[in-house]
């Protein structure tokens, strides 16, 4: 894997408003009808306490704005120290924030915010590792929408924070022709002609393509990018060079850690990757607690 320094990114934080309904839901989904009878049985209302979120293993921070929500949503007294931004790499056994105050709002929120920390950080981290190793070119790593319903909006800000780039977040972002498209329209032709006649002037238009005589067809209209699904690199190199720089071209299927180098030497423009959000191991945290005798 490429070391932590390799890849950087300029992020701008998530607005509050974006995170705060699925840290509320997740928090009610854990406390359920009763509440945290463990910690309310064991722990004094009156029990302070320091904890540390620790990273057991290095990678890229994401989501460390909304851990600290999770904690001070049960009790806006705590005092949440974030000591690495998103965007930032975590070495081994390094301290990402520290809590204090209460500690029963701090052990009834440590799972949650953990949770969030830790599939976002994983996430950021996956995407890192990608864009590492096709940085000696100028193909760009995106996400898909492959994302866990529901947080589609964290997951793909996860993205931004590994260095990596979006593609549409929904089905009205832009339009994408894909296979079944033209199945049902008869034709990469006609799907495209189809499109064009009802969109306005704002809307980009991409085409997915299998084969090479597929591309000439979509390059014979108008189109802003098309993407080259499940090519061997030999034929994404051909399709490359047909394209000529006319329109934006993905790669996309099947792209992992051994081959993402290689599709990047054929020259596209994105290397879209569906796993880097649904199948990303998640960041290996850990909330070290400390008591204080109140």
């Amino acid at each position: 894997m490429p070391n932590d320094t390799t890849i950087t990114t300029d992020l701008t934080p998530l607005y509050p408003i974006l995170y705060q309904d699925a840290v509320r839901h997740a928090l009610l989904e854990d406390f359920g009808s009763r509440g945290d009878i463990t910690t309310d049985a064991v722990v004094s209302p009156d029990d302070r306490a320091t904890a540390r979120i620790i990273a057991r293993s290095p990678g890229r921070i994401a989501g460390i704005d909304i851990a600290g929500f999770a904690f001070c949503c049960l009790d806006p007294r705590l005092q949440f120290e974030a000591k690495l931004q998103d965007g930032k790499d975590a070495a081994a056994g390094e301290t990402l924030a520290i809590i204090k105050g209460a500690a029963r709002p701090i052990l009834s929120a440590e799972r949650t915010a953990l949770n969030f920390l830790a599939a976002l950080s994983g996430i950021a981290t996956a995407t890192r590792d990608i864009a590492a190793l096709i940085a000696a070119y100028p193909a760009r790593v995106v996400c898909t929408r492959k994302t866990t319903p529901g947080l589609r909006i964290l997951e793909k800000y996860a993205v931004r924070a590994g260095g990596g780039f979006n593609h549409r977040f929904g089905l009205d972002d832009a339009l994408l022709i894909k296979d079944n498209h033209i199945v049902v329209a008869g034709g990469v032709s006609e799907a495209i002609q189809r499109a064009r006649r009802r969109i306005g002037h704002m809307i980009k238009v991409e085409v997915e393509v299998d084969t090479l005589d597929q591309l000439e067809l979509a390059l014979k209209e108008e189109i802003d990018a098309v993407l080259l699904d499940n090519m061997p690199t030999s034929v994404l190199s051909e399709a490359v060079r047909l394209v000529n720089r006319r329109v934006i071209t993905e790669a996309s299927g099947g792209i992992s850690a051994q081959t993402a180098e290689a599709v990047a030497a054929t020259g596209v423009d994105l290397i879209s990757i569906g796993w880097i959000t649904h199948s990303a191991p998640a960041l290996d945290l850990s909330l070290d607690f400390a008591y204080e005798f109140r």
